[in-house]
């Protein structure tokens, strides 16, 4: 649901006067384009360990932060006090860093044009706290019940609903009111005295309480979290070495991400630190590769009616039959680089500096059967799910660790294996691809993408795809 201006202006206690005298002020010493970025959060947490609720807690922050770009030079100052002198104040001290040559007329703030992608009428941090605190007991009684090797639990659910107003020196004001949520397991499964083994679960989205009862429910995610734990028992080494490696739907998405994606945004780009500097409109991966990051899917946990910068999210076509089509561009980068914004501009906070930024990044599908795709393959490794891992920007170097996977023996999965990781070179694994499977999925809403100690909700998605060669890590 859109709100109205007099909603947010009750909020941050502001007017539209207000606003272009604050803006004007970031301007009084020169510079091509100023913003304001207002933002009220609310907040909520809660744990369950051990069958007991070991935390719960509800917050409040609001702030502003004042912008002033000046060519290369970019001036920031923020203030949690929304008086107008600490405002004005703020807006004095980006002018100054950012001083230089005047080329801004006068200018009157117009409403701009945003999506209505999460019309939640209630948001999850407005309901009774007893009733997410249930979310997590039954969670944990659930990921018990799912069978007595199952030894001990770990749920979180956590919330927020932030409210977003934006004005810029173009004359544009923005307003959106963002609802995010999210339930996450964690089970611990162990055998005969063994060693513990871990299975994850999670989801949400920018959407209402009752997502949890009627589409992703505690038990669902408590099932998950434990049936991957007690296949995790059965595991075997992980072979090393150079091997044909399937990656299924969904999840798995995220090693694009981070392999590919953060080498597309337009910061390093534009610096030429990244392994896709300057080429764009040549082939960097299989023709049978097509990425987008789209920030316009409903509810999806890294969608946004407009970006931190104010301009509406997009569709944004980055890499298309193997060949790359572009960048993910915020204000700075495209008007340094001479491109378009791409609705990408995102920050964690009024604290923060907005950059170019993933929202849902994902692989079209393609024509193939994902048990086609099992069945060509006589050795080798289907990866399921993935833990954590880490990208070299500037060369597309990657390790990722994978958190369930299985053997391919004779074109059939057999055995699960635990303590696989993937060694590779993002540009070079999309060269790979030989097969592509009709069976895109995205990630159930769990995605937290972290970037110059900035972190923001994110979405991944892939479908089943076959990799020629990639190096395995392993023990066997």
């Amino acid at each position: 649901m859109l709100f109205s201006e007099s909603v947010f202006a009750t909020r941050f206690g502001i007017s539209r006067q207000d606003l272009e005298s604050h803006l004007a002020e970031a301007l009084s010493q020169g510079g091509d384009y100023a913003d304001l970025y207002f933002e009220y959060l609310l907040t909520s947490s809660i744990s369950i360990d051990e069958s007991i609720v070991k935390s719960a807690a509800q917050g409040v922050s609001m702030g502003v932060g004042v912008r002033v770009l000046s060519g290369e030079r970019t001036g920031y100052a923020y203030s949690d006090d929304l008086s107008p002198e600490k405002i004005r104040k703020a807006a004095h001290v980006a002018a100054c860093i950012a001083a230089g040559p005047s080329k801004i007329d006068k200018f009157s703030l117009q409403e701009g044009r945003r999506h209505d992608l999460y019309p939640v009428l209630t948001a999850p941090t407005e309901t009774a706290f007893k009733e997410r605190v249930e979310l997590v007991r039954r969670a944990d009684r659930a990921a018990r019940a799912y069978d007595s090797r199952i030894f001990q639990v770990q749920a979180v659910y956590a919330d927020n609903l932030r409210y977003v107003m934006v004005a810029t020196s173009d004359g544009v004001l923005t307003l959106d009111r963002q609802p995010l949520a999210r339930l996450s397991v964690v089970a611990l499964a162990r055998e005969n005295g063994g060693p513990p083994q871990r299975g994850h679960a999670g989801g949400g989205g920018r959407v209402e309480l009752s997502f949890f009862e009627n589409e992703k429910t505690p038990e669902h995610f408590a099932r998950e979290a434990a049936r991957e734990a007690l296949v995790m028992l059965g595991a075997v080494e992980a072979p090393a070495g150079e091997m044909t490696v399937v990656l299924g739907p969904g999840w798995p998405g995220i090693l694009l991400h981070e392999a590919v994606g953060h080498g597309l945004e337009a910061d390093f780009n534009r610096k030429k630190v990244s392994a896709f500097t300057d080429r764009i409109g040549q082939k960097v991966a299989s023709e049978l590769c097509t990425v987008i990051d789209d920030g316009t899917i409903g509810s999806r946990r890294g969608s946004l009616n407009v970006d931190d910068e104010g301009h509406p999210t997009q569709r944004n076509v980055l890499i298309e039959n193997g060949i790359l089509r572009g960048y993910l561009q915020d204000r700075l980068s495209s008007s340094l680089m001479g491109s378009e914004p791409t609705g990408s501009g995102r920050r964690e906070s009024y604290e923060h500096i907005p950059m170019p930024r993933m929202t849902n990044t994902f692989m079209l599908a393609g024509e193939s059967e994902p048990e086609d795709i099992i069945r060509s393959v006589p050795k080798g490794l289907y990866c399921v799910s993935f833990g954590g891992g880490q990208v070299d920007i500037t060369n597309g170097n990657f390790v990722f660790s994978a958190s369930e996977s299985y053997l391919i023996e004779d074109g059939k999965v057999t055995r699960p294996v635990r303590n696989a990781t993937l060694i590779g070179n993002g540009p070079e694994a999309l060269k790979y691809v030989s097969m592509v499977g009709n069976d895109l999925r995205l990630d159930e809403g769990i995605g937290v993408c972290g970037k110059e100690n900035q972190h923001v909700p994110v979405g991944v998605g892939i479908p089943t795809i076959r990799i020629d060669r990639m190096t395995v890590g392993g023990t066997a």
